[in-house]
């Protein structure tokens, strides 16, 4: 896990996105089936004191964050270039 989205508060990091970048929270974990090829999936993930908001880019990936250790989860849909350009990730 290593691209992440910054914004400005620590805590409510979902919320963020929807406004910021239009993005829309989903009520459970999607699949890359559940979304469009324009599309990106964020887990926020609550560390506490703040929240992380990583781009699951690929099956590996949004299986680590789908591991449920005990933190919560806001699962966010959001356009994929967008996701791409906040977080540095490259396509290969």
């Amino acid at each position: 896990m290593g691209y992440y989205i910054e914004v400005p508060r620590n805590k409510g990091k979902a919320q963020q996105i929807v406004e910021l970048y239009g993005g829309r929270i989903t009520p459970s974990p999607p699949s890359f089936e559940d979304i469009t090829p324009e599309e990106a999936i964020i887990c926020v993930v609550d560390n506490g004191p703040f929240e992380a908001a990583g781009l699951a880019f690929n099956q590996e990936e949004l299986n680590v964050f789908s591991h449920m250790d005990g933190r919560l989860r806001t699962w966010v849909i959001m356009n994929r270039q967008k996701a791409y350009e906040l977080t540095g990730y490259e396509e290969s």
